[in-house]
């Protein structure tokens, strides 16, 4: 459902993600209501892959949950 892109040249971590469903760039910003979404869906078990195209597990997913703002 979900897509991590890349952005930190440096550290290659992501601070965008993609909405499958209509392919729209989300930023991680506390206050855009679809990051905000995005946050509820992961914890309601939607799917996440990451930059390279892999489905992150379910604890992969949860970590990378507790270390969005």
């Amino acid at each position: 459902m979900y897509t991590l892109l890349p952005q930190d040249l440096i550290t290659n971590a992501p601070k965008t993600v993609q909405r499958s469903l209509d392919r729209a760039s989300i930023p991680f910003d506390s206050n855009n209501t679809d990051y905000q979404q995005f946050k509820k869906d992961l914890a309601n078990g939607a799917e996440l892959k990451d930059a390279t195209g892999n489905v992150m597990t379910s604890q992969a997913v949860t970590e990378f949950l507790q270390g969005l703002q």
